[in-house]
């Protein structure tokens, strides 16, 4: 399973990379120009020696054709970068000379040898993304780092969405769909689910339990505002006896409409129904329903609470987020350690997220031309010394064993010549 590496900022990762491609091409540089400056000194020192034997004229011979390779190589390794010894020559500065030429090729091989739809598809096929995503999803460290990750940019996101000025957009924008909405048939298919499914019946129930237990908890609140209400002359034993009555009253209410079999649920289902069939042909009630949303919508308090309400879940969010027991943290790892486990057994799922990014794939060739021209344009419009920098630095150093493969097969085929030349003179 691969491993994954560290995070290092693009422009750090960059200029390391620089600093040892230039410390690899002055290394070689050096070697190679010490193994011709070995090569001058032999041939140099040989021609001070008198009357000089087979043993001094050998390595003068090699020496003098490993100055000869050597020298020629240099000036041929020089010439793509710049002048020799900054002379004119013509022919050489070739890459400076060449770069329209050189972003154009380069454009032109990303275009017709990379971006296409063969080589492409292969090379994702033979990668196997989707299973390999899958093992690396499952891995526990990976989900912690991915949950990590949104973690620490939801806080972030989450204050941005806090602005005002995009809270009023917001409120242009969807407030200006909802108004269009006619959710008359929303309200009229959510009705007829719960009503069909029975959830509605345990939802009405669940609600008159809760209703009735805040009757049994507010009695004397009852019997105050009714004494409130009511005549100075009005005894309190009558007030709290009509407040009774009332609390008793509508308890017995609540207990007939909990009943499947009375006459006031059947009733209240028949209201349901006749609602649900008003959502759907009638315009009046449409026009009330949408009505009634609009001025919600308009309301000032409506407003206010809707914006308060964002920003109370938006504090809370945050303050879970920075916490180190955060629970959205910890969901989110969970949740992507399970997506990434059942991911790891589930092939057909493996196949889709293969076949989606060859289909992206495919979207993407559709726009090599101007992903080629992307890159020529790019190249064309860097400084020459710039460019000159770059390739030299890729390239510059391997150029180097030209020089020294050069100096030394030359310095080895004068030496034969020479054996060669005193053998058939003899």
């Amino acid at each position: 399973m691969p491993v994954a590496r560290p995070y290092v900022p693009a422009a750090v990762d960059a200029d390391a990379d620089a600093k040892n491609a230039r410390r690899r091409l002055r290394r070689n540089r050096i070697f190679a120009d010490s193994i011709l400056a070995a090569m001058a000194v032999i041939f140099v020192g040989s021609h001070f020696v008198h009357h000089p034997g087979f043993a001094i004229l050998l390595p003068r011979a090699g020496a003098e054709a490993g100055l000869v390779g050597g020298l020629a190589d240099w000036f041929a390794v020089t010439a793509l970068f710049r002048h020799p010894l900054g002379l004119p020559i013509p022919h050489t500065a070739i890459i400076p000379n060449s770069k329209d030429r050189i972003a154009a090729t380069i454009g032109r091989l990303i275009e017709r040898y990379f971006l296409t739809p063969d080589v492409i598809l292969a090379k994702l096929r033979s990668a196997q993304v989707g299973r390999r995503f899958a093992g690396w999803l499952a891995m526990p460290s990976s989900a912690a780092a991915i949950a990590g990750t949104i973690a620490d940019g939801l806080p972030y996101l989450i204050g941005s969405l806090g602005s005002q000025d995009l809270l009023n957009f917001a409120n242009r924008t969807l407030g200006r769909q909802l108004r269009r909405t006619d959710v008359a048939p929303v309200l009229a298919r959510i009705f007829k689910t719960l009503s069909a499914s029975g959830e509605g019946d345990a939802l009405f129930d669940r609600g008159i339990d809760v209703t009735r237990a805040l009757l049994e908890q507010n009695k004397e609140r009852v019997e105050l505002l009714v004494q409130e209400h009511s005549r100075w002359w009005i005894p309190k034993a009558i007030d709290r006896r009509i407040a009774a009555a009332l609390i008793s009253g509508m308890l017995k209410l609540m207990a007939d409409l909990q009943d499947p079999t009375n006459d006031a649920r059947q009733k209240l289902r028949d209201s349901i129904t006749d609602l649900i069939r008003s959502l759907e042909t009638s315009p009046e009630r449409r026009r009330q329903i949408n009505a009634v949303k609009n001025r919600l919508l308009d309301h000032p308090d409506i407003q206010a609470w809707l914006a308060s309400l964002w920003t109370d879940l938006s504090e809370l969010a945050i303050r879970d987020l920075q916490s180190p027991t955060s629970r959205t943290r910890i969901t989110l790892q969970r949740g992507l350690s399970l997506l990434g486990r059942a991911l790891e057994t589930d092939e057909s799922m493996q196949k889709h997220i293969d076949s989606a990014l060859e289909r992206l794939a495919l979207y993407v060739t559709n726009w090599r031309g101007g992903i080629g021209s992307f890159f020529s344009d790019v190249v064309r419009n860097w400084d020459t010394a710039l460019l000159t920098d770059r390739l030299q630095l890729i390239v510059g150093s391997d150029l180097q064993y030209i020089r020294m493969n050069g100096t030394i097969v030359g310095a080895l085929v004068g030496c034969i010549l020479f054996l060669f030349t005193s053998a058939i003179s003899r």
